[in-house]
């Protein structure tokens, strides 16, 4: 007899743990570029690789304190230009 949880489930926080890491990149690079855009995917990833118990809980938080941050740099800098986008 086969079982298969197991390994469903290794798979799943394997799946859990580059969702933290996937939100720390995110966060980090939407510092840079495209923050409108990466900073939400970045704070959702977060939230469910920290919902689903994953074991790179700092990863996770570091993705979701990156990610509201794209969003402050976004608005610090429209207010600074008044205009909806902002450039360097």
């Amino acid at each position: 007899m086969h079982l298969t949880a197991p390994a469903t489930r290794r798979t799943g926080i394997r799946d859990t743990d580059g969702m933290a890491v996937a939100s720390f990149v995110l966060g980090l690079l939407g510092l840079l570029v495209l923050n409108v855009f990466l900073g939400p995917i970045a704070i959702t990833l977060a939230g469910v690789a920290l919902w689903r118990g994953t074991r790179r809980r700092g990863r996770a938080f570091l993705g979701l304190g990156l990610g509201v941050a794209d969003l402050v740099v976004l608005a610090v800098f429209m207010q600074a230009d008044n205009t909806i986008s902002w450039s360097l």
